[in-house]
């Protein structure tokens, strides 16, 4: 008599758990349809959570109950929502939603640079899934683009890493429509000084999104553009140029590094290379970063210095620089028929100048996080 009594209950339990499974999925998707508003219900919180408790492997429940807890504002419980989703296997999706959860909750932490650094990794991560996938892509060139900011604006390579990710997010059609991927690819190539590409993405940002606020970046541009051509044209002519050019060619120069002028110095670093320059006067723009001069050299030639990762009283006008390893870039280019040429170096780092004879002291480094308008 005893064993068709076992047999109901093994079929008793496992209908239970068809059940559970069943009811799991109807609070997931319910709780799913509750959380499309852009605010925080907690109705939806509380189906969500029905859902992974009914079956903890619904690694979709998880994923939306994390998303829904990050809109109420609890970043720590939403993070513990994506990891325990990832802890069922990996998963492109949540790979990223963690990533960009890591980028909100570095905001104003101590340990801000290193929470940004995961965000890359998780990011390259899930990359590595499906490396076909834009959204996978433009998530990774945001962390890169975020850690610029983050680190105090002087690190090259990540502006260079954050540009070829979003290139290869464009190789995806599912990409095109997003105006952020344009925006933020026009913030990477402002700061590259690649002033043609980036007119071009903004303007197809603001084309795609009028709310964004890529007009105002192009016209901030062109009238940046137009500030640096003009003062330099009026600078060139300047009398005064005579008597500070034979001025710096009496620079006393380390025998490791060959002297030069703006007009021998190749597109890019010039390595082992010395350029003595003076500060005619900075250029007032509506960025923080970065610092804009125009500077002359030994030959009479002006061009225009910018300064990334260096406090603002770090150089004044008047002074004496010594550009070691010059990283020059000759801007040509023209926009809306009108044309834009001159010659420009970048300078990224306190070891690639000398004020005055004297090496920068340490803390006249940024290595704090600057604000800049980009979508994260």
């Amino acid at each position: 008599m005893s064993s068709p009594k076992c047999g109901i209950t093994q079929i008793s339990s496992a209908e239970q758990r068809k059940l559970a499974v069943q009811r799991a999925t109807y609070e997931y998707l319910r709780g799913k349809i509750l959380d499309v508003v852009p605010d925080y219900r907690k109705e939806a919180e509380d189906h969500l959570s029905k859902a992974v408790k009914l079956n903890p492997s619904l690694v979709d429940a998880w994923l939306c109950l994390g998303n829904c807890i990050w809109k109420k504002g609890d970043l720590p419980s939403a993070k513990n929502c994506f990891n325990l989703a990832l802890s069922k296997g990996p998963n492109k999706k949540i790979l990223c939603q963690l990533s960009m959860l890591e980028r909100r909750m570095s905001q104003g932490a101590e340990n801000q640079a290193e929470m940004i650094e995961e965000s890359i990794q998780h990011a390259k991560e899930a990359i590595t899934l499906d490396v076909k996938d834009g959204n996978s892509w433009y998530n990774l060139g945001n962390a890169c683009l975020t850690s610029f900011f983050v680190t105090g604006t002087w690190d090259h390579s990540k502006l260079l890493q954050s540009l070829k990710a979003y290139q290869n997010a464009e190789k995806d059609e599912r990409m095109k429509s997003n105006p952020d991927l344009y925006f933020n690819g026009a913030t990477v190539n402002k700061y590259l000084e690649n002033y043609d590409r980036a007119l071009s993405s903004f303007e197809a940002a603001a084309l795609k999104d009028p709310s964004l606020n890529a007009s105002e970046e192009v016209e901030k541009m062109v009238n940046l553009l137009n500030k640096l051509e003009n003062l330099l044209r009026g600078h060139s002519k300047a009398k005064r140029l005579t008597s500070l050019a034979s001025t710096i060619g009496a620079v006393n120069l380390n025998s490791s590094y060959k002297r030069a002028t703006i007009d021998v110095l190749s597109e890019g670093l010039n390595k082992a290379v010395a350029l003595p320059v003076k500060v005619l006067l900075f250029v007032k723009h509506e960025n923080i970063t970065p610092l804009y001069s125009v500077v002359c050299d030994s030959k009479q030639s002006c061009f225009v210095l910018s300064v990334y990762g260096i406090r603002n009283d770090a150089i004044k006008e008047g002074d004496q620089l010594i550009l070691l390893e010059p990283f020059f870039h000759h801007v040509d280019f023209s926009w809306k028929e009108k044309r834009y040429d001159f010659k420009s170096i970048r300078v990224d780092f306190l070891e690639q100048v000398l004020v005055n004879g004297k090496v920068l002291p340490p803390h006249q480094a940024i290595r704090t996080s600057i604000y800049a308008q980009h979508k994260p």
